[in-house]
């Protein structure tokens, strides 16, 4: 292991609130940064002096230390939760901010995770180049098509196709923010794209939800989405960010 190290936000364990593998245990790396600027984001991005290291898995019993974070301090920690704490974690959550942009970085680290837990990216999805440099160390593909009702952009569905077409290769879904603005050709748009490389592929419509846990999308409204995207997909699941209404775990 070199000297290489890492920005980034927090480390701590916790159940997973969105999409997919929702209710299961991972383990958290947050990365700072991001390439866009989401209108509906509520994650802190920007780089701090100071990461938050969890001591015990789920115990919220933090301890700072100064970024950048050395790689073998990292890996440290998640084998010291695996032998103190075994089976609890379902995988590691590698998440931001936009982990992506520290794709050379993430090259070291992930095969020393992995040889821990399995490894699930949470990606905004148009990173394609530095996804392909990656794949090999990746089991489980987490991305986002971004709607321009509820992120603010137009222009990405070309990046969003071409890195769904490498994530396929492995335990993929897609996840997209829906909202009281979100239009009926948003939906098809996002379904065609994922049904012309595999309609297999499942697709999680999440309801914008607002920090107290509320949905102002309303269940017809919901349903009339799940339908259109039913259309062409075989799976689409409608779920909210849980970890919103039952509290930060």
């Amino acid at each position: 292991m070199n000297k290489s190290s890492a920005d980034l936000v927090e480390v701590f364990s916790s159940i997973q609130g969105e999409g997919l593998l929702v209710g299961l245990r991972q383990a958290f790396i947050r990365f700072s940064g991001c390439n866009l600027t989401c209108s509906y984001c509520d994650t802190e991005l920007d780089r701090t002096q100071y990461c938050q290291l969890e001591s015990t898995p789920g115990r919220r019993d933090f301890f700072q230390v100064e970024n950048p974070v050395p790689v073998e301090r990292l890996v440290n920690l998640i084998s010291g939760w695996q032998r103190g704490w075994p089976g609890i974690h379902h995988s590691i959550s590698i998440t931001g901010g936009e982990p992506l942009l520290c794709h050379q970085l993430l090259q070291e680290l992930l095969p020393a995770l992995r040889h821990y837990l399995p490894i699930y990216l949470e990606t905004n999805g148009i990173l394609h180049g530095e996804l392909a440099q990656l794949l090999d160390h990746v089991d489980y593909v987490s991305m986002d098509i971004k709607l321009p009702s509820t992120s603010g952009y137009t222009d990405l569905w070309q990046a969003h196709e071409e890195f769904l077409r490498l994530a396929a290769s492995k335990k993929t879904y897609v996840k997209t923010v829906v909202g009281t603005d979100t239009e009926d050709w948003e939906i098809i748009r996002t379904a065609e794209l994922m049904a012309a490389i595999d309609s297999r592929i499942p697709l999680i419509l999440q309801p914008f939800t607002d920090r107290e846990g509320r949905v102002t999308l309303s269940a017809i409204r919901m349903l009339e989405m799940q339908e259109t995207a039913n259309r062409y997909l075989q799976e689409v699941r409608i779920i909210p960010q849980t970890h919103k209404f039952i509290g930060q775990l």
